[in-house]
């Protein structure tokens, strides 16, 4: 599986405001990666986010 690269900050773009809901153990795990690595918890959520659009493949959907 590819492994996911965290790079430094780039160019500051325009953003919405998202609520989701999550299970506290992916809570406390992602607190964990944002004290690592020195990013608040919405900076990885949206690297997490990008990474994965990036990287999905969604099998037998109707084409758009």
């Amino acid at each position: 599986m590819k492994k996911l690269e965290i790079t430094a900050k780039s160019k500051e773009e325009k953003y919405r405001t998202l609520t989701i809901r999550t299970k506290i153990t992916t809570l406390q795990q992602l607190d964990e990666m944002a004290a690592l690595s020195n990013r608040s918890r919405n900076e990885l959520i949206n690297i997490f986010l990008e990474f994965g659009i990036s990287n999905c493949i969604i099998r037998g959907a109707k084409e758009r």
